[in-house]
C-alpha cells in the first residue's frame, strides 16, 4: 500500500481560530467572533488562491485586510509568519515513523507520500526546518503546481509523478471533501480526527 499524507493538523499544527484569537484580539473578543473571523480569512478564495501559488503574500494581505478591515502590517506579520506556526505533530509522527519502519522492512507498505494545500513560502520553511520531511518518498504541494485540494487534477498530478496504483493508495487527511475527491479516483481514504484514531483505522482497515 502507498501511504498519503495530508500535512496541516495531520503531521503539522494548523489551528486558525487560535492564530486569529492571538493576533486580533478585539475583532476575536468571543469563540463565535474568532471562527467568524478564521472563516473570513483563511476560508475565502483570496487564501485558496495563495494556497494554488497564484496571489503572492504582499497581495493577498492587502486584498484581506481591505476587504475584512484588519491593519495591514498586523497582517501580513501574520500571513508571513505561519510557516513557524506549523510543529510537528509528535503523536501523528510516531504513526508515520510505525509506518516507515513497514516500508524499510516491506512490510505492507510501499511507499510513503504527502499531498498538502500549502503555499509556496510555508512549503519551503518546512523543508529546510524538518528533515525527516527527507523520509517521504515524494510528495506535492498545491503551491507548486498550481493546484489544490479537493481538485481532481492534484491528485491525478501525484498518481501520474509517482506511478501510484489508486487501488493500492491511502489517503490520510483532516478535510472529508478531501477524503471524498480521493475516493472518487479509485483511492483508499482515511478522514483523520486524532494520531489514536489513525492508527486504530490502519490496522482494522488496512492491516498496516
Amino acid at each position: 500500500m502507498n501511504v498519503v499524507f495530508d500535512f496541516g493538523a495531520v503531521l503539522f499544527t494548523w489551528r486558525p481560530v487560535d492564530i486569529v484569537t492571538e493576533v486580533f484580539p478585539q475583532r476575536a473578543a468571543s469563540p463565535e467572533q474568532a471562527r467568524q473571523l478564521a472563516a473570513a480569512l483563511f476560508g475565502h478564495e483570496d487564501w485558496f488562491d495563495f494556497d494554488r501559488g497564484l496571489v503572492a503574500v504582499d497581495a493577498l494581505v492587502e486584498r484581506s485586510a481591505k476587504r475584512l478591515a484588519l491593519d495591514h502590517d498586523t497582517l501580513h506579520a501574520l500571513v508571513s509568519g505561519i510557516g513557524e506556526r506549523l510543529r510537528p505533530m509528535n503523536d501523528t509522527l510516531a504513526v508515520f515513523a510505525a509506518l516507515r519502519e513497514k516500508r524499510d522492512t516491506q512490510d505492507g507498505v510501499r511507499g510513503l507520500y504527502f499531498l498538502s494545500n500549502m503555499p509556496e513560502p510555508y512549503a519551503r520553511w518546512l523543508e529546510r526546518k524538518h528533515d525527516f520531511l527527507q523520509q517521504f518518498d515524494g510528495g506535492i504541494f498545491s503551491g507548486d503546481v498550481y493546484l489544490s485540494k479537493p481538485d481532481a487534477r492534484i491528485y491525478e498530478a501525484l498518481q501520474t509523478r509517482y506511478d501510484l496504483n489508486p487501488a493500492h493508495t491511502l489517503f490520510i487527511d483532516d478535510l472529508a471533501a478531501n477524503i471524498d475527491a480521493a475516493k472518487a479516483l479509485g483511492w483508499k481514504g482515511i478522514h483523520f480526527t486524532s494520531a489514536r484514531q489513525l492508527a486504530d483505522d490502519l490496522l482494522r482497515e488496512h492491516g498496516l
